[in-house]
């Protein structure tokens, strides 16, 4: 995912919502997060924090991930990709 798509505002809502909930599930500064962010290399996340975060954006945005998705999701950008096929 490149910046161009977020300035181009397509998957700027969806990545501005994730962020702020990474930072309140994780405690990581938004300026830190980026579409490229693996949860566990990158944020720390072990798999209580992933599932606790998923729960949150199911709720944030009123949908429901697939237990087989949640395993292809390894990146900030991953879920927001997820979420915007979702709510189209």
């Amino acid at each position: 995912m490149t910046n161009q798509t977020l300035k181009g505002g397509v998957l700027k809502m969806p990545f501005e919502k994730i962020k702020k909930l990474i930072k309140e599930q994780f405690g990581i500064e938004t300026d830190k997060i980026t579409m490229e962010s693996n949860f566990v290399s990158d944020l720390n996340a072990d798999s209580l924090d992933i599932v606790e975060l998923i729960m949150a954006i199911e709720e944030e945005f009123d949908i429901t991930i697939e237990d087989e998705d949640i395993e292809k999701i390894t990146t900030v950008g991953d879920v927001v990709n997820y979420i915007k096929n979702k709510i189209q």
